[in-house]
């Protein structure tokens, strides 16, 4: 399994790239995705509204989306599941409102977010419960992975998720990869 995690405007205080990216290995271990590619983008409230506003048509920030590269049924190739994106911004702010560190909040936004990759969504009152349940899941796996690997002093976030996030269809171009073909977006409303 292999998480590309792309930094923007950073470092970001509170932030370890090795301990995002442990952290994400860990979630992918967790959904049993042993031969998946995840990339992760750690951006700022800037550029995170510019793609909200091109594939939401929404012009402000939000603090996830989502991206799905993969349709159908998983081969048995390496698959790249898409690409999550986190504004550490409003991440940062979120945290502070809910009386926990940044990291724990990343974590539960890319929790989140690789869910929606894999197909989750939250569309009823029973969906929403199961997704919860299951973005807990993997944040436990995640602060595990941290604790025994010595890189965390913080919490797990539990059980805590607030905003009602929803699914959305966009269409990215050419994002450097030589792929312009369709891809699914999924992002949590602020």
């Amino acid at each position: 399994m292999s998480v590309r995690l792309t930094v923007e405007g950073g470092p970001h205080r509170g932030l370890s790239r090795a301990d995002v990216s442990r952290r994400a290995r860990a979630m992918l271990a967790a959904v049993q995705m042993e031969k998946a590619e995840l990339s992760v983008v750690l951006t700022n409230d800037d550029q995170i509204a510019k793609l909200n506003g091109i594939y939401r048509k929404k012009n402000r920030p939000t603090d996830v989306l989502a991206f799905a590269q993969r349709e159908g049924e998983p081969g048995g190739l390496a698959q790249l599941l898409g690409d999550v994106v986190v504004s550490v911004e409003t991440a940062r702010r979120q945290a502070e409102g809910r009386g926990w560190d940044v990291t724990s909040e990343v974590t539960m936004l890319i929790a989140h977010g690789l869910l929606h990759l894999l197909g989750w969504d939250h569309a009823t009152p029973a969906e929403d419960r199961r997704m919860r349940a299951e973005t807990t899941r993997l944040c436990e796996a995640a602060h595990a992975s941290a604790v025994r690997a010595g890189a965390s002093r913080v919490r797990s976030p539990g059980r805590t998720r607030t905003a009602e996030p929803h699914r959305v269809k966009g269409k990215i171009g050419d994002g450097g990869n030589g792929d312009s073909g369709r891809r699914r977006l999924h992002t949590r409303p602020r």
